[in-house]
């Protein structure tokens, strides 16, 4: 996905001590389709690696209608994708043509410079079908920034799983109690999804020096003060939030080592200098980027 609407900051409340800053997204209706940006923010341009987050949907689309992202570049940046319902055809320059579902893991290493498309299939496109879910950016380190683009499909089963007492936990990247994800990133990185039963309680805890939550759904507690859908709480370093669900609730853990300096972000490049940026800006207009096999249309650079 792309674009470079901002989410508007908000400063959580003295009374709760471990958020620092809350994020409350803008919504964007792309014809149908919203989609609500959190990262970057005027007041917190990062989360750990975690540079941009979108939350896509939940969205109903009737039979013969989709999404339709055409092919697009990157550079500097790995894209995680995660769906809670629905399935997106990927195709990339790399070749690869792989749809995602939800409870899988698309990792996409756009590094020096890789193209990609993002639709619906044509059997969910046919049926009708809802579509709800993440798409987020890692900033690479910048010793990865011009290396190979790169992918990786991570299914469901791959992915470790914690249940009980209320919890029903995916861990995506990183670790967390004890156990570790599969996914190999080349900076500290948690990712993982928490599906909370009213009244269930989810201690954070993570030796990552930055993390949040993002509530997609629900009403939860941190310190006794009550927090609604959708926002990304920040929390203080060396605080552990003690998380309990006041209603039925769905929350992303992200976190990470932060950046090793500054990064900047146009349209869909990262890139630790603006040099880059403005190179890659002209890589894009003169067609210089691999294409995407099967496909033959594009975005173009935006003025």
């Amino acid at each position: 996905m792309s674009g470079q609407e901002r989410a508007r900051p908000t400063r959580a409340s003295n009374d709760c001590s471990t958020v620092e800053v809350r994020l409350v997204p803008r919504a964007r209706d792309l014809g149908g389709f919203e989609v609500r940006r959190v990262l970057p923010a005027m007041q917190r341009q990062m989360v750990g690696p975690f540079i941009f987050w979108d939350q896509m949907g939940p969205a109903r689309f009737t039979a013969g209608s989709g999404i339709d992202v055409r092919p697009h570049p990157h550079i500097g940046l790995a894209t995680v994708t995660y769906l809670f319902a629905g399935e997106i055809l990927h195709r990339d320059s790399l070749g690869t043509v792989i749809p995602i579902r939800p409870g899988e893991m698309n990792l996409m290493s756009a590094g020096r410079g890789i193209v990609h498309s993002e639709r619906t299939p044509p059997q969910a496109r046919a049926a009708g079908h809802e579509l709800h879910g993440i798409q987020a950016w890692l900033a690479l380190p910048r010793a990865h920034e011009e290396g190979p683009p790169a992918f990786h499909h991570f299914g469901a089963q791959q992915l470790p799983r914690l249940t009980g007492a209320g919890m029903d936990l995916r861990l995506i990247a990183g670790e967390l109690a004890g156990h570790r994800s599969p996914v190999e990133l080349p900076m500290e990185t948690l990712y993982a999804e928490a599906q909370l039963a009213a009244g269930a309680r989810l201690p954070f805890e993570s030796r990552c020096a930055e993390r949040a939550i993002y509530l997609c759904e629900g009403a939860l507690a941190i310190d006794s003060e009550r927090f609604e859908a959708p926002q990304m709480l920040v929390l203080r370093a060396g605080h552990v939030a003690d998380i309990e669900a006041l209603t039925p609730a769905r929350c992303m853990l992200l976190g990470g080592e932060p950046a090793d300096g500054p990064r900047f972000i146009w349209w869909n490049f990262v890139a630790s200098s603006r040099q880059r940026i403005e190179r890659a800006k002209a890589d894009w207009r003169a067609g210089r980027f691999d294409a995407v096999p099967g496909e033959t249309d594009f975005i173009p650079l935006p003025p």
